[in-house]
């Protein structure tokens, strides 16, 4: 009580000054993040330290593929057939303005290939896995079941984040695919039988626009973003706080930080892929911008 009056009784000034001001704030939060990006680069090393001294225990392995992998089949076909569907209708208006309705074959299936398929592909994922792995986790660290694992002389890391971890790199990318394959079936579909697109000119634009590169460059972002979301996912699961609301902040915390991270991983490899595009595979005559 005596501190409340204090404070309700000191002059205006005195108490602006209590508070921190906006550079101690602000370097309080760039030295947490860096903080964070540390503990994380940490976890990770550890991470691939037990995968390749170890491997993965094939048990845990198969669990976790089907928790990640089949369990998540129905909703990411689901999400990737509508996303060619949007396309088509997004897309149509303009082209046919101009008179090039023939060609929304390519630019549905180069969008889809090339960025909104893995994108749109890991944040869902990321919404449905990392979520899951994170309270799980969690759930595991309130409880103390890692405590207890530890204290049995079994590596957490190697027996809970390693056959996760390993999961997510195998098969973010073929469920990536997956999306791919129905988008572009959502969008043909829906461009030829409602849409009145030549269904011709619609698959062969779209052959000769979409190439290897682009099938490739797709699925090198979905394993980043697989790696991503394992890492992310576990390390807050691991670190979460005690109580169910940990275990809730840990698991929306998952889900902000993967999908922050997919976008700026995205950035990053779309103008490393870019370039390298533009040295070895662009055909002669060609310049990207």
């Amino acid at each position: 009580m005596s501190d409340s009056l204090n404070i309700i009784t000191k002059p205006i000034d005195e108490q602006q000054e209590d508070q921190p001001g906006f550079r101690d704030s602000t370097r309080q939060k760039v030295a947490s993040g860096m903080e964070y990006a540390g503990d994380l680069a940490l976890f990770a090393s550890s991470t691939m330290y037990w995968l390749f001294r170890k491997g993965c225990r094939t048990d845990t392995l198969v669990q976790a593929s089907y928790n990640i992998g089949v369990l998540s089949l129905p909703v990411v076909m689901l999400t990737g057939c509508f996303i060619g569907m949007v396309l088509a209708v997004q897309s149509y208006p303009s082209l046919r303005m101009v008179g090039l309705d023939s060609r929304l074959g390519a630019i549905i299936n180069m969008s889809l290939v090339r960025e909104l398929g893995p994108v749109l592909a890991a944040t869902m994922l990321a919404g449905r896995i990392g979520s899951s792995i994170a309270a799980e986790l969690g759930t595991m660290r309130v409880t103390e079941q890692i405590d207890a694992l530890a204290s049995m002389g079994t590596s957490p890391i190697y027996y809970l984040v390693v056959p996760r971890f390993l999961a997510c790199f195998i098969l973010i990318p073929g469920l990536t695919a997956m999306a791919d394959l129905m988008g572009v079936l959502g969008g043909g579909i829906y461009s030829v039988q409602f849409l009145g697109v030549e269904s011709h000119s619609y698959w062969y634009y779209s052959s000769a626009i979409v190439g290897r590169f682009d099938l490739i460059a797709g699925m090198i972002k979905s394993m980043f973003f697989g790696v991503i979301i394992a890492l992310i996912s576990c390390h807050q699961g691991f670190n979460c706080d005690p109580g169910a609301e940990g275990v809730g902040k840990a698991a929306t915390a998952s889900f902000v930080l993967s999908f922050v991270s997919i976008l700026f991983v995205d950035l990053m490899l779309g103008i490393l892929l870019d370039g390298i595009y533009s040295l070895f595979w662009a055909p002669p005559g060609i310049i990207n911008p």
